[in-house]
């Protein structure tokens, strides 16, 4: 999934066809020019409208998996509609729900969902319903679970959870020496180990250095890493609503002070942005890579000799940022029953049919695809699949979650720390200030 806005607007063509929403915010009325949002009253119960983020390869991916629903005896009719990821979805999304002009169905960010759920803008899905579609709890692995549930309520089925990973060049790695019998990584199991290991590589890569790393205007990125090992080293966030931002400050300078010595010009570049990274390693420049699943597809597109791993636990559990593209049921104040029981339908068909999902790189949720053999013959996503029991979602707030202004600040406030302008807690205290005044404010959801 690559994190970058959709295309502008484009008109409505119809059923069984995807639709490019507009991406500024609107007033209420105008979303009335979207498909779906006549209400599901005006539209027979076989008619689903589907609003959801996907673009690019992610979203001719869902549209495939939808013609392979729709091809099935009985089907119900899907119309999806692609609006701009970030800010825009989400906000149009909220807005459609409180004005009673929601989708049927849509995609969410696992981590978006506990800003939405208890402002009544989500339904809760029936489990009885989805276990006749053969879709059971025991389906989804413990984290993933626990994401879904708010409040003691189904509120969202995952589709995937997509970690924050580390691709490395197979060439420059077995000209360093450090691919093992198997032809995977070796294994690091200390900080001094993984650096001695990133400068081997950099000693066979035409660029000079082992990682790749884009920060420089790009604040999710930054978050990623960070979030990565602040957990692995035992930190944990707390936004108690109304109340300060509780962390543990020694672990935030030890996780700063260990990502600043991976771009210190030696290991990594001290000065890429998010494009140049990828472009570093793309082109066979760069050992190592951090990055999110998504970049699978174009590396592949790109030829290039690559494999995948979990970021190694070199300072305690392997643990993985990560997020999850979610379902979710639009709040509807009158549902229509035989409606409700095609989406559940569709949805099952979705989590069933998700190895065409792992494709792209991300990690099916429905764990009866991970355990099926075709599954295993995924490279490289299969290398990873264990990240699954080692994720790390933002902590819960309503201005938490992918494209959120907690990933926003963070990047407007770190930056001149990894760019060593600022000082560690200079950076840190500045967007911990930020996020206090959000805890301040209530949920405008």
């Amino acid at each position: 999934m690559m994190h970058r806005p959709s295309p502008g607007p484009s008109a409505p063509v119809g059923r069984r066809s995807l639709l490019k929403g507009a991406g500024g915010l609107g007033a209420l009325a105008g979303l009335g020019a979207l498909s779906g949002c006549a209400g599901a009253d005006a539209r027979d119960s076989d008619d689903i409208a589907f609003w959801h983020l996907l673009s690019g390869p992610d979203g001719v991916t869902m549209g495939e998996m939808l013609d392979g629903y729709m091809a099935t005896d009985g089907a119900a009719d899907v119309t999806q509609t692609v609006l701009a990821w970030g800010a825009p979805y989400y906000t149009k999304l909220a807005m459609a729900s409180a004005g009673g002009r929601a989708p049927d169905l849509a995609v969410m960010h696992a981590a978006r969902v506990p800003g939405y759920a208890p402002g009544g803008l989500l339904d809760e899905w029936d489990l009885d319903l989805l276990g006749e579609f053969g879709i059971r709890q025991e389906d989804f692995p413990e984290l993933v679970w626990e994401k879904m549930v708010v409040d003691g309520k189904l509120t969202a089925i995952a589709l995937d959870s997509h970690p924050f990973v580390l691709y490395y060049n197979t060439e420059i790695a077995e000209a360093a020496g450090v691919l093992g019998n198997d032809g995977l990584l070796l294994p690091t199991d200390t900080p001094e180990d993984f650096r001695a290991m990133a400068l081997e590589l950099g000693g066979s890569a035409p660029s000079g250095y082992g990682l790749s790393w884009g920060y420089l205007g790009d604040g999710p990125n930054q978050w990623r890493m960070f979030s990565t090992y602040y957990s692995q080293m035992g930190g944990t966030i707390e936004l108690p609503v109304g109340g300060q931002m509780e962390y543990q400050e020694e672990i935030v300078v030890d996780a700063i002070e260990w990502i600043l010595s991976l771009i210190d010009g030696e290991v990594g570049n001290p000065s890429h942005d998010g494009g140049t990274a990828i472009s570093e390693f793309a082109t066979g420049g760069s050992g190592a890579f951090f990055g999110g699943v998504w970049e699978v597809g174009s590396y592949k597109d790109e030829g290039l000799p690559f494999d995948m791993t979990m970021i190694p636990g070199v300072f305690g559990e392997p643990t993985a940022y990560a997020d999850s593209h979610s379902f979710v049921l639009p709040h509807q104040s009158e549902p229509d029953e035989q409606r409700r029981r095609n989406v559940h339908a569709i949805v099952a068909h979705l989590l069933k049919d998700s190895i065409n999902w792992a494709e792209a790189g991300h990690i099916p949720a429905y764990t009866p695809v991970i355990e099926d053999p075709a599954y295993a013959e995924l490279e490289p996503q299969s290398n990873y699949a264990e990240a699954i029991d080692h994720l790390v979602y933002d902590p819960e707030a309503w201005f938490t979650g992918s494209g959120s202004d907690f990933h926003t600040y963070f990047g407007d406030e770190m930056q001149n720390v990894w760019a060593r302008r600022i000082d560690p807690l200079e950076g840190w205290n500045a967007f911990v200030g930020r996020i206090n005044d959000l805890l301040q404010k209530p949920s405008p959801m």
